[in-house]
């Protein structure tokens, strides 16, 4: 072969340039390039300092002081010194003293109502709230200082979220206790977690002893185990049931002179559809026959499904009066059946509802089974079950709402039926207000129900269809007695042994859990005290200790996420871990790993990490995170404009709520780049959202990741309907906000707040209507009132004008070409969501990393990062940028980082 000469490869090149120039590069060819030119391939960190607030002394000496004299003194004073604690040697600075765990002590017994005892000096109910009000200022501004002096330690009570799962983790019962707490506002980095929000006062320590009460009494049983209520038939019952039912009620509505016309020949025929059933063998097919023939009378109109025989066709379409059960409940346990001839059929869009009549008991788990298939492997697509639930308020009307998170699909093929399951808290669902007002049979009648949806999205076609041979119920259903939620509390208190010893056993066993560390003797010996003095109040031993644990859980032990100054101690890294990845209390492991000093091991510290990530409750952090990172509360209050939108759905918003959680979930799960954020080519859809879209090929309302092609306009986050629509006004786009929300929570690069007296768009102005929106923008950008501020929004959110106020794609927009040209204050060009991506991909990967630095560390750490955190973000960006980019690479990062360890 003969060697290409210098000159040869040189007329080579020139050749072949004029075909490269014109074949731009991809985006995906892009975001790999640019990654190469990262500075922080050989960059190194930085660090700085700010200064903080001083300590409220005057208040403490003119008011606080006084107070604790008169009430505290006697036992707490020069003479005594109960508990080894003089209050009036404590120093009240808290910023700079080493008092403020002595405070926090102060604060819980006067809180929880523990001090003064009965016998010593009165405190009035005003002066208990401005002790305790006092010190939670104090502690406020003690973390302020200690952040920006480099000592960050940052008392916070946790979230209403993380309250809440706390709770349920402690007492393995996943009820919604916080639904009566409000949401905590959120801070400037847009987290609700931050120790700026979350201080509390002294009613506020009330109501969640209140709550905490009701939690253990929900979580505690008394008496016998109770017997569960049946429900459980085949649908080859159910069809005989169903005629027996028929030709009973249409005697019994004959009587009443309330009956319809029921075709005889259709009660017949039904009959006969039954008999072949009961004598062929089973089959895989089957086609509806007898569609629109059905029994009718009054009361609410039900699209349900029909019975079919699956080997000779033939079937019966059918509505259940409203009112009356199917089949009323058995007292036995039933024994699953062989898969059946006679089945159920729901097609695509249809409903049956399930009448329950009024046996379903207060409280407890419901357990819901069905066997089902697809009708046919036709198609691509599998159905979907959501379930429903409700009661009628009176014959023509009746009030329902979702059971169900999510839709579960139907994969088992023809022939092959498969179980499905739901386990629902009765306490935690709005239930008939009439059952103990009326009696079966009275009008209206006080009948709960259970409904399946089949909610397959596209077309209609046999493989659509699901079929349901067997239907169970079981409530309350019950694996063991007393309930784990009970063992979770009383698991130390055996029968043996006198109520006080019992009494140690359960707050010895309780008490470091809820608190998250080993408790001393002396803080065991103050419950106790407690239990003492409450006990003769309360009926029983059970009842006084709900009313001493419900302190336990009312206590800034509980509530507060402490850190000590310099590094966290073991208890309080393992807290710093869990509520970071779980937004709940460390589990036993943990607490172990803790206690035995190993937690800190960097190798030990990585496997714990991954561990929670896989956990079932990694799931929160991927949830919580995401939610409060993109701001998408604003999606929740979005309102969209129907006549403008009609195509748009609670249905189609829900898909649009659940796109940036399954995304994140899924970049973490893969450990994906972080910049897959900004653009990816593949996103996670289910096919209400391909619909969206206009993405062919994705079945079922399950997400499930979708290769993407240029032509899509999606991957990434930028493009997906729910942040666009969140970032409209539900009418049309909006610039303004969606520049804003970029700069905020994606380049982390808020823009200042607009002056005072900032002229609005006046479009009463003829010239200003006579404008397209982005020379509306540009005009009111002229103005020098505005034009430094939205110098640099207004280019960001231009870019995003090729999306409608629903996210959807659009190329016209008042019957002219969409402009969604721009140039940024700094010439840079964006043409389009294309030349948006493009720019930050080119040019802003490097903020784009630090800025997600930034935004989780300040979420792990439950507080406003400060120009002191400066060095410790630069270099685990650094190291990121090094090794990848990879998201649970960057969590493990920022776990292993001094500045997660430390307070």
């Amino acid at each position: 072969m003969r060697p290409i000469t210098f000159a040869a490869a040189a007329v080579a090149l020139l050749l072949a340039a004029p075909l490269q120039a014109a074949e731009e590069a991809t985006l995906q060819q892009v975001k790999a390039a640019a990654a190469t030119r990262s500075k922080y391939l050989s960059a190194g960190p930085l660090s700085a300092t700010i200064g903080a607030p001083k300590a409220d002394l005057e208040g403490f000496r003119s008011k606080i002081a006084p107070i604790l004299a008169g009430a505290c003194a006697d036992c707490h004073g020069p003479d005594d010194q109960n508990a080894d604690l003089r209050v009036d040697a404590l120093d009240p600075d808290l910023v700079h003293g080493k008092d403020a765990q002595w405070w926090l002590e102060v604060m819980e017994v006067l809180s929880s109502g523990e001090m003064p005892p009965p016998d010593a000096a009165e405190l009035t109910d005003a002066d208990r709230a401005a002790v305790v009000d006092w010190i939670s200022e104090q502690v406020l501004v003690s973390s302020q200082v200690k952040r920006s002096d480099g000592a960050h330690s940052s008392f916070r009570r946790m979230t209403r979220y993380e309250f809440n799962y706390a709770l349920q983790d402690l007492l393995g019962l996943p009820l919604d206790f916080a639904a009566d707490l409000p949401p905590e506002s959120a801070s400037e980095d847009g987290f609700q977690n931050s120790s700026e929000m979350l201080q509390m006062t002294s009613r506020q320590f009330a109501t969640y002893q209140s709550i905490a009460r009701n939690a253990l009494k929900t979580a505690t049983v008394r008496g016998p185990r109770p017997e569960p209520t049946y429900f459980s038939i085949t649908m080859d019952k159910a069809g005989d049931d169903y005629v027996d039912w028929v030709d009973e009620h249409f005697r019994f509505y004959q009587r009443e002179r309330e009956s319809e016309n029921i075709d005889s020949d259709i009660l017949g025929r039904f009959r006969e559809a039954r008999e072949q059933a009961k004598q062929g063998p089973r089959v895989q097919g089957g086609e509806r026959s007898r569609g629109g023939e059905r029994s009718r009378r009054g009361g609410r109109s039900r699209r349900g499904g029909y019975f079919l025989n699956q080997e000779t066709g033939e079937g019966w379409s059918r509505s259940i009066p409203n009112g009356f059960s199917l089949w009323k409940p058995a007292e036995e346990k039933p024994v699953d059946p062989e898969p059946q001839n006679f089945v159920l059929v729901l097609p695509h869009g249809a409903k049956q509802e399930i009448d329950l009549g009024n046996y379903l008991p207060d409280h407890g788990v419901m357990r819901i089974r069905v066997r089902a298939n697809r009708a046919s492997a036709e198609g691509e697509s599998y159905p979907s079950l959501a379930l429903t639930f409700g009661f009628n308020p009176n014959n023509n009307s009746s009030f329902e709402f979702a059971l169900s998170k999510e839709d579960v699909a139907i994969t088992a093929p023809p022939g092959q039926p498969e179980f499905y399951e739901w386990l629902i808290q009765l306490d935690d669902i709005q239930r008939s207000p009439y059952l103990r007002t009326g009696k079966m049979g009275k009008r209206p009648s006080p009948t709960e129900y259970v409904g399946f949806r089949n909610v397959h999205q596209g077309r209609e076609h046999e493989g659509a269809t699901v079929h349901i041979d067997y239907i169970e119920i079981t409530a309350p259903y019950l694996t063991q007695w007393p309930p784990a939620s009970h063992r979770r509390v009383f698991s130390q208190a055996g029968a043996s042994g006198g109520e006080e010893s019992r009494a140690r056993q359960v707050l010895a066993s309780f008490m470091p859990k809820a608190w998250r560390r080993p408790v001393s003797e002396a803080e065991l010996a103050r419950k106790l005290a407690l239990y003492q003095t409450v006990r003769p109040t309360c009926d029983d031993f059970q009842e006084a200790m709900i009313e001493v644990l419900a302190t336990v859980l009312a206590s800034p032990h509980f509530l507060y996420l402490t850190q000590s100054d310099g590094a966290l101690t073991d208890s309080q890294l393992a807290t710093r871990l869990s509520f970071f990845l779980w937004s709940s209390q460390p589990d036993e492991a943990l607490l172990e790993l803790a206690a035995s000093g190993r937690l800190r091991d960097p190798g030990e510290l990585a496997r714990q990490t991954e561990r929670m990530l896989t956990d079932p409750r990694g799931k929160r952090f991927a949830e919580r995170f995401t939610h409060q990172w993109l701001e998408m509360e604003l999606l929740e209050l979005l309102q969209v404009d129907e006549r403008a939108y009609p195509e748009f759905s609670e249905e189609l918003k829900h898909s649009m709520q659940r796109e940036p959680v399954e995304f994140f979930q899924h970049v973490l799960n893969e450990d994906r780049s972080v910049i897959d954020f900004l653009h990816a080519d593949y996103a996670l859809l289910n096919q209400r959202l391909a619909n969206h879209y206009g993405v062919e090929g994705v079945y079922g309302n399950h997400f499930q990741k979708v290769p993407l092609t240029p032509e899509s306009k999606r991957g990434g986050l930028l493009a997906q309907a729910g942040l666009l629509a969140m970032n409209s006004d539900g009418k049309d786009s909006h610039p303004l906000k969606r520049g804003i929300w970029l700069l905020e929570c994606i380049l982390n690069d808020p823009p200042p707040p607009p002056p005072p007296s900032v002229p609005e768009i006046d479009l009463t102005d003829p010239e200003i209507l006579k404008m397209t929106l982005k020379e509306r923008i540009e005009d009111h950008r002229n103005k020098p009132a505005c034009a430094s501020c939205h110098s640099k929004i207004d280019p960001w959110g231009i870019a995003f004008e090729e999306f409608d106020a629903v996210g959807s794609w659009r190329d016209h927009i008042d019957g002219g070409p969409v402009d969604a040209s721009s140039r940024l204050y700094n010439q840079g060009e964006l043409a389009g969501m294309d030349g948006l991506k493009r720019y930050l991909l080119e040019n802003r990967q490097d903020q784009f990393a630090r800025a997600m630095v930034h935004k989780l560390a300040s979420y792990a750490l439950g507080r406003p990062l400060s120009f002191a955190d400066h060095a410790q973000l630069e270099r685990v960006t650094t190291e990121l940028r090094q090794r990848g980019d990879g998201l649970r690479t960057l969590i493990t990062l920022l776990v292993a980082s001094d500045l997660f360890q430390q307070s």
